[in-house]
């Protein structure tokens, strides 16, 4: 009996330990800079959509993203000309360990200067569909007359 419940502990501890090594191999890779190359939807049409309470889909397309995983904060910036608000924009990030069915999130709010909340402590999560040494894939669903509506984020390391 202590023999499986050694066996029962073990695997416990591996299975949590296997997790928290994934997340922090996924912010290594996360590290550096990134361009948000392409925004789709799972639905067809023409939409309006604002990201993250700051700009229009159009605006981020072309962003800049740089990932800072010692402090876990990094910027983005909205340079395009034809935007009203341009410029750096800072925030704070994490990936925290999967949930149960095994999907993985990445989480932001962001931030001013001086690291404090600028959206009155809100922030947005998205799933962390793929990621690899080039490219990244986030997925964040809102919600489109009262359906799921999925926007999906394309970004290539630069």
């Amino acid at each position: 009996m202590k023999k499986l419940l050694l066996l029962l502990v073990v695997i416990v501890l591996a299975s949590c330990g296997s997790s928290q090594q994934t997340v922090i191999a996924a912010k290594k890779t996360l590290k550096g800079e990134w361009s948000l190359d392409n925004i789709s939807y799972d639905q067809s049409g023409i939409f309006e959509v604002n990201l993250y309470n700051d700009a229009s889909a159009e605006c981020f397309t072309g962003s800049i993203w740089k990932f800072i995983p010692n402090n876990n904060t990094g910027t983005y910036d909205v340079n395009q000309s034809s935007c009203v608000s341009t410029g750096a924009r800072n925030f704070r990030f994490t990936i925290p360990k999967p949930e149960g069915d095994g999907t993985y999130y990445f989480m932001f709010k962001p931030i001013n200067a001086k690291k404090k909340s600028t959206n009155n402590n809100a922030g947005y999560r998205m799933a962390l569909q793929h990621l690899d040494s080039t490219t990244m894939t986030w997925a964040m669903t809102v919600s489109l007359e009262g359906k799921p509506f999925v926007i999906t984020m394309n970004f290539n390391k630069i």
